[in-house]
């Protein structure tokens, strides 16, 4: 039987560089995907700014191959995901993602992992935006931690007794998986066959955690920064819950800070009374 035991000696080793071409079309294709409304998005001016995972998208899973046990891989989940920007996603880019796997800590009910990755661009390396995504090994227990996890961005329950700056109901389309998927390069059968879906305890097809987040991502932008992806420079939330095609998400954002020129602002997104989304949080820089 192979042991089940995480190796320290592949983390922080990075993976391969892969390189992607943006196209305009591919950012109006994925704008489309996510129902945003922001003009310079639709016409692919700029891009939605949860499309920083497609770049990155096969790189997502590969550092984890070198640490997590390959019998476990298929108890990996997406738990959080956490975007620093350093500048948006331009139509005629050439960027260049590389990932590493920084550490992990054991739970009862599983053990945290987390994945760095970073995108830059191919002419002058620079860095155009790095990712911190924590995976979820549901049912191991590593019983012990070791390297760094990602960083904290946990919401402040107190703030649920402030006045919301901001609150917006947007619409999942009972299409909207089958039009996520390729636009994403995401073709994972639990968001486009239902009854696959429905094999492995879901109710059915769900709609993709990052869709979730790309639609948080343009609400923050019109509520809170005049539609300007430029002024936004983190986003980050946990997946609590799948949101189903058909249903109404209801997300609420509060200010929670303020420092050297930048607005942090605290959210939750619901669906149907339930929390979808945890500890979401934005950072906004004051308009130019």
């Amino acid at each position: 039987m192979t042991e089940m035991k995480f190796r320290a000696d592949g983390l922080d080793v990075w993976t391969d560089p892969l390189t992607f071409e943006v196209t305009r079309e591919r950012l109006q294709q994925y704008a489309a995907a996510v129902n945003d409304p922001i003009p310079a998005h639709a016409t692919g001016d700029v891009a939605n700014p949860v499309f920083a995972i497609v770049p990155v998208f096969e790189s997502l899973l590969e550092p984890a191959l070198d640490v997590v046990p390959l019998n476990l891989m298929g108890k990996i989940v997406h738990g959080e995901q956490d975007f620093r920007f350093r500048r948006p996603i331009r139509p005629g880019d050439v960027l260049t993602a590389r990932g590493r796997m920084t550490g992990w800590q054991g739970q009862p009910n599983g053990t945290a992992v987390c994945v760095h990755l970073e995108t830059r661009d191919d002419a002058d390396g620079e860095l155009v935006n790095e990712q911190f995504v924590t995976f979820f090994v549901r049912g191991f227990d590593t019983g012990d931690r070791v390297g760094e996890l990602a960083p904290g961005h946990r919401f402040d329950e107190a703030l649920l007794g402030t006045e919301p700056v901001a609150e917006l109901k947007q619409h999942i389309d009972d299409d909207q998986t089958f039009r996520y998927g390729p636009a994403a390069g995401d073709p994972m059968p639990i968001h486009l066959d239902d009854q696959f879906a429905k094999d492995v305890g879901l109710p059915g097809i769900i709609a993709h955690g990052l869709c979730t987040q790309a639609f948080t991502s343009w609400a923050a932008l019109t509520e809170l920064a005049g539609s300007d992806v430029n002024r936004l420079k983190r986003l980050a939330v946990r997946f609590a819950k799948p949101v189903l095609p058909g249903q109404d998400i209801f997300t609420t954002f509060y200010r929670s800070g303020r420092a050297d020129g930048v607005t942090t602002y605290a959210f939750q997104t619901v669906a149907d009374g339930q929390l979808v989304i945890k500890d979401g949080l934005v950072e906004i820089t004051e308009e130019n």
